[in-house]
């Protein structure tokens, strides 16, 4: 754990992999891969501007695990094969380049899948119609469909998917695996109570809620092999449910993160819309300081609308070892190098996301 809370500039290890800094770049999803779901030059010269702006830690975007039910955006990268671990390896170099570090997190869609090209239904814990739209700016359009609930095959089936993606990851060169369960993806599916009506081991209370993502942790970890960081993201928002509380509220947060740590994670990462601000109404602690409490050991990525160097000061303070950005990223790939110098930052353009969130020739010059 960090001894100097305002340290942005001193070391951190994870797992053995040491962060020159304690400035990561959040996983952004920017739908620039090929059709058939290999990264592009234009990807690794858009993660190399972060490595070479200072970054310590870079985190890529969502990867689809398997050639059935994970992907979830047309243009989305997926680790599926060689040709896609190929593909990989000049982002992996890109980053190692200027010093950074890079961590493929691995993703599957389910329910809120709106782009798949080898499959033409979508899967979840239960058949529940998500809530929300499709997002435009990823190719979408109109309500989500209603998914199948998965077999006790499909749910066996993602989770190998998850442990032979990580194995292909580190074939690559990754330095660590980020398992996605925040936003609203599959696995924030089976932690959420109205998305998961099982009645099987896969469902029932929020503690039962967390099988799938533990049963995953151990997949992955016996890949990628005990010298890799497996970390998860979590989250209480989604992107079709912005708003979305755990209904438990602190005792949620409790059996989440305490769940977790037991499961031996190397790393937890926790976003919030802003992540200093109570993670539930009336109480005073934010999701950052409750994972904190109830992870205590674990090293802890933040990320959540942090714009400038005295708030991530500040969720540092709040327990973070790492602050993970984005919009502030998108806007200065240079941002750790940016505040050393003590040089002005430059304010978010709406404009890079739309009015389809590709990666832009403009970002690639900057």
């Amino acid at each position: 754990m960090s001894t100097d809370a305002t340290g942005l500039f001193t070391t951190f290890d994870i797992n053995g992999v040491t962060l020159g800094n304690r400035l990561a770049v959040a996983p952004m999803t920017r739908v620039s891969a090929s059709d058939e779901g290999t990264a592009t030059e234009t990807m690794a010269r858009y993660y190399e501007r972060f490595a070479r702006g200072g970054f310590g830690l870079l985190i890529t975007e969502g990867i689809y695990t398997d050639r059935a039910f994970s992907q979830g955006y047309l243009h989305q990268p997926g680790i599926t094969d060689e040709a896609q671990e190929q593909a990989w390896r000049p982002v992996v170099e890109a980053a190692h380049r200027h010093g950074a570090h890079i961590f493929a997190q691995l993703m599957h869609a389910g329910a809120i899948s709106q782009g798949n090209r080898f499959r033409e239904t979508s899967i979840g814990p239960s058949a529940v119609q998500p809530k929300g739209e499709q997002m435009e700016f990823y190719y979408g359009k109109g309500a989500y469909p209603a998914p199948e609930a998965m077999n006790e095959e499909q749910i066996a089936d993602a989770i190998e998917g998850f442990a032979a993606s990580a194995a292909r990851a580190v074939a690559a060169g990754f330095d660590g695996i980020e398992i996605h369960g925040a936003n609203g993806y599959l696995i924030d599916q089976f932690l959420t109570d109205y998305a998961n009506r099982r009645r099987d081991r896969w469902g029932g209370d929020t503690r039962q809620r967390t099988t799938f993502v533990t049963a995953i942790v151990e997949a992955v970890r016996a890949k990628a092999g005990p010298g890799v960081p497996v970390g998860v993201r979590i989250s209480q928002g989604k992107v079709n449910d912005y708003a979305h509380k755990w209904p438990g509220r602190e005792q949620d947060a409790e059996v989440i993160f305490g769940t977790l740590a037991e499961a031996g994670i190397s790393y937890l990462h926790v976003t919030e819309h802003r992540a200093w601000e109570p993670a539930f109404k009336g109480g005073p602690d934010s999701l950052v300081a409750l994972a904190r409490r109830y992870a205590p050991q674990v090293p802890l990525i933040a990320n959540g609308g942090v714009q400038d160097r005295a708030r991530a000061q500040e969720v540092l303070a709040a327990g973070a070892d790492i602050v993970a950005l984005g919009k502030a990223a998108l806007a200065n790939p240079d941002f750790p190098n940016r505040i050393q110098a003590a040089q002005e930052l430059a304010g978010f353009d709406h404009a890079i996301l739309g009015p389809i969130a590709n990666i832009k020739p403009t970002e690639l010059a900057a």
